[in-house]
């Protein structure tokens, strides 16, 4: 039987900054609106998160059950190291996607927007069919693409409107910039596990791309988000602020380029997660200057 520990090692904190990105800066942007709602935000926060460790549950128990994780290289696996029977495993992830639709509920009543339901069960359908069912998308090369839409675009979009009722060209922005940076991360997670991956027939897309070009993906998808912003300057000059993430990038880009394999590219999954939440944090910062000031 598993331990606390390894439940908790399980869920992949170090994941949850990518959940917590989006709703601030989509708070931020409902801020830049006159339409800041602190408990409007709680609650995507609480949706965020909770989705985030479902999707770690159900991606630890599918993997676990196909083999991929046999010969794991990164973070603990529940299912993979036989310290969790898989039954268990997967009522924990649907146990957080049940939380993740309650929070969920709660945020569509304040907001009214009852639409947000069928997004909110979409999102549910997204984080189990990553690698669950009979045809996972993660195992198609289209994780990338997924998370891009549900971790970037829905879930800043999606604070920002439930707090706004409205959209914002810094909204927009700070969704494609976190959206983008969690694909880095998933992208520089994927090159760490090729060889597992091209041996269990998981054809992510950095298995597509091959292990030179995918870690040249990694460096483009942080260039764009971090300059991305800079399209907003002419209305926000304060934007000009988020180029203070530019030396956080040297490292982990470093690193990627440089070739390191397997544990050797764990440090790269910890500043990318730092990354999102420093990228969060400034565009956050120059929203408030821009209104306050």
């Amino acid at each position: 039987m598993a331990t606390t520990a390894q439940w908790i090692s399980g869920s992949r904190p170090r994941t949850l900054p990518m959940a917590v990105a989006p709703v601030v800066i989509g708070s931020a942007a409902a801020f830049g609106l006159g339409a800041f709602k602190p408990v409007n935000a709680l609650l995507a926060a609480l949706v965020a998160l909770a989705l985030q460790v479902g999707v770690n549950y159900a991606n630890d128990y599918s993997d676990g059950i196909r083999g991929t994780d046999d010969d794991r290289v990164g973070p603990f696996r529940l299912t993979g190291s036989k310290a969790a029977q898989p039954a268990a495993v997967k009522r924990a992830a649907f146990l957080a996607f049940g939380v993740a639709m309650l929070f969920g509920l709660f945020l569509v009543v304040l907001s009214q927007a009852w639409w947000l339901l069928l997004v909110g069960a979409g999102c549910v359908a997204a984080a189990w069919g990553y690698t669950g069912g009979k045809h996972p998308y993660g195992y198609m090369g289209l994780g990338d693409v997924f998370v891009f839409i549900f971790f970037g675009l829905v879930a800043t979009l999606g604070t920002t409107f439930t707090q706004a009722g409205t959209l914002s060209a810094a909204a927009w922005v700070g969704a494609i910039g976190t959206g983008l940076i969690s694909d880095a991360l998933l992208m520089a997670n994927n090159v760490r596990d090729i060889p597992t991956d091209r041996a269990s027939g998981k054809r992510t897309l950095a298995v597509r791309l091959g292990d030179a070009r995918a870690r040249r993906a990694y460096l483009l998808m942080l260039g764009v988000a971090v300059l991305g912003p800079l399209v907003l300057v002419p209305w926000n000059p304060w934007m000009l602020i988020v180029l203070l993430l530019v030396p956080a990038c040297v490292t982990p880009s470093w690193i990627m380029l440089g070739g390191k394999k397997g544990p050797g590219l764990i440090p790269v999954l910890q500043q990318t997660g730092f990354i999102n939440l420093g990228y969060a944090a400034l565009f956050t910062i120059a929203i408030l200057l821009r209104v306050l000031l």
